[in-house]
């Protein structure tokens, strides 16, 4: 069948990224492993986008049969990985851990509410009548918005995460284009979209990218209470040893 191993190697793609990184950056590979772990997960969500968003063809037809497929699981498990520590992992950052005293502050009694919210968000975003891609994006987008608000030091890294991660998802999706001419137009559902195509790439795809990047490069901080020595603010003493988590 035409494009039957194309999801299958696209997604796989995205390990090669995330290898490199694992074994450039010895600090960040259990970040990278428990974000990855956790973001897998999200793979099992696909038959709440198929046929709606798109239906590719995957091994064993299991998309197209379930809803579910191995693919998406390969997948959300390498961009977890990748948008958790993109940004630190460029510039050359570490993590510590948060001032206990810190942590008390009042902006964090909301602290797991902010971790929970793209959860919370979908939902009720999902039950509007509009394709669930857009529910997903909205979802991560208040996701990221909740941890800057709870977590104010996160907001560099959460834009710059989200910036970095849509340049290396775009050419993923640029490669994908070019590498398998019409298996966008093929397995997307285009007219359900918006239209709107940069380079070839479909709008929603750009702001997943984004949101996605946004959302996660944050979370593993967030969750384990440690920040890039970068992001400390100013007067909470001397940078400590880098956490572990």
């Amino acid at each position: 069948m035409k494009y039957h191993y194309v999801w299958f190697v696209w997604s796989s793609a995205f390990l090669v990224p995330w290898l490199a990184l694992y074994l450039a950056r010895p600090a960040f590979r259990r970040p990278m492993l428990k974000v990855s772990a956790a973001t897998s997960l999200l793979g099992l969500s696909e038959p709440l986008f198929v046929p709606e968003y798109w239906n590719p063809p995957s091994l064993f037809e299991l998309a197209r049969r379930t809803g579910f497929d191995l693919e998406s699981l390969i997948f959300c498990f390498a961009i977890g990985g990748i948008a958790a520590v993109l940004y630190d992992a460029l510039a050359g950052h570490r993590l510590q851990p948060v001032p206990h005293a810190e942590r008390h502050s009042r902006r964090h009694r909301l602290h797991r509410l902010a971790l929970a919210a793209p959860l919370l968000a979908f939902a009720p975003l999902y039950a509007l009548p509009w394709n669930p891609i857009y529910a997903g994006i909205v979802a991560l987008a208040i996701g990221g918005a909740a941890n800057v608000l709870c977590r104010p030091d996160l907001a560099r890294r959460t834009l710059l995460g989200g910036g970095l991660f849509l340049a290396l998802y775009a050419l993923f999706v640029l490669l994908l284009d070019r590498s398998a001419p019409g298996y966008i137009e093929a397995v997307w559902n285009l007219p359900a979209l918006s239209g709107v195509r940069l380079a070839g790439i479909p709008l929603e795809e750009l702001a997943f990218g984004f949101a996605f990047g946004m959302y996660w490069a944050g979370v593993y901080e967030h969750f384990t209470w440690t920040q890039s020595a970068s992001d400390a603010p100013a007067g909470l003493g001397a940078p400590q040893r880098s956490a572990r988590g």
